[in-house]
């Protein structure tokens, strides 16, 4: 009964800050956006434009669900629905303190490239259902972008597993010791090229999640709006939902993984606090890349995958094989 208590819990904690999360990075991101471009942003619906988000959420979902006359009805309808559940689902191995987590597995990590590998064939299945050229080859961009950046990605989470011997999120937050020095990102004793990794890491995790100067399925001078240009009301919407979603697990990734989770980076009062300063920082730094560089070709985006990070990765993963065999 108590297991229950605290499941529910947990489930209904996780709905809130999810809510709250999906319904405002995005106004943090127009808010930013707005700074950054020197205009305001949304500043009419309620102090500040706070409820901008809410009446947004209003309008999509009392518009009416139109299908175009050429789509594949179940690859349309079930696209959306595939993109969002496995985002949501995530959240769910995602250490945010050593006793707050909803459920701990111990193979978290590779739970979470299991289920983030679904985000692929969703985008596919919506560009395909569509019926759209536009949105067939915005869905072709993106599954060839998440097959290029999934590689250096679980190569370099691999070099991670190696150092620490688990699979389990908690126990890599764990073995990062109490103070910043001991964070991954700076185990030079581990490895010399850990800084380098953690830049590869977080170059995967913007192609990943789609974000500027990596967003080539939503081009919008080439594609319209990219793969869900035939979408509108809730189904926009779920796929803008899954996209914010899949922001904040990247981050949280690369914070479990690099930054020592809830770890106190001074040694003293470590905990979730810890956790949702350093996500929200690389959140805020996806931010503002996207507001500051322009978009790159896709072949550009290709080529930096295959040349430079996938044989980097494998040189950093044989680099602190060598290192643990010696030292």
């Amino acid at each position: 009964m108590n297991e229950l208590i605290r499941l529910l819990c947990y489930v209904l904690g996780l709905v809130v800050f999810l809510a709250l999360n999906l319904m405002y990075l995005g106004w943090v991101e127009r808010k930013g956006a707005g700074h950054i471009q020197r205009r305001t942003g949304p500043k009419d619906v309620g102090p500040y434009g706070l409820l901008q988000p809410l009446a947004d959420g209003i309008k999509l979902m009392s518009k009416q669900i139109l299908i175009p006359a050429n789509a594949d009805k179940p690859l349309y309808m079930a696209a959306p629905v595939l993109c969002i559940v496995p985002s949501v689902l995530l959240f769910v191995a995602i250490p945010f303190g050593e006793h707050l987590v909803p459920r701990e597995f111990n193979f978290g990590l590779l739970m979470i490239f299991a289920f983030a590998s679904i985000g692929g064939l969703s985008i596919l299945m919506g560009g395909w259902g569509s019926g759209n050229k536009f949105s067939l080859i915005a869905g072709t961009r993106a599954v060839s972008q998440n097959v290029a950046y999934e590689i250096p990605m679980l190569i370099t989470a691999i070099t991670i597993v190696m150092m620490t011997g688990s699979l389990d999120l908690n126990e890599i937050v764990r073995q990062q010791g109490d103070y910043f020095w001991k964070w991954n990102i700076f185990r030079l004793d581990k490895s010399i090229l850990m800084p380098f990794s953690f830049i590869v890491f977080f170059i995967c995790s913007l192609a990943e999640t789609n974000r500027t100067p990596f967003d080539l399925g939503e081009c919008e001078g080439e594609l319209v709006a990219g793969y869900h240009t035939e979408y509108g009301s809730m189904g926009f919407g779920l796929f803008m939902m899954a996209e914010y979603a899949n922001l904040v697990i990247g981050c949280s990734l690369t914070t479990i993984l690099f930054l020592g989770g809830w770890q106190s980076p001074i040694g003293i009062f470590p905990g979730p606090h810890w956790f949702l300063i350093k996500m929200y920082f690389l959140i805020w730094s996806f931010i503002w890349i996207r507001w500051t560089y322009p978009r790159t070709t896709f072949f550009g985006l290709l080529n930096l995958s295959w040349k430079y990070l996938i044989p980097f990765s494998l040189v950093n993963l044989l680099v602190t094989a060598l290192f643990m065999k010696v030292f």
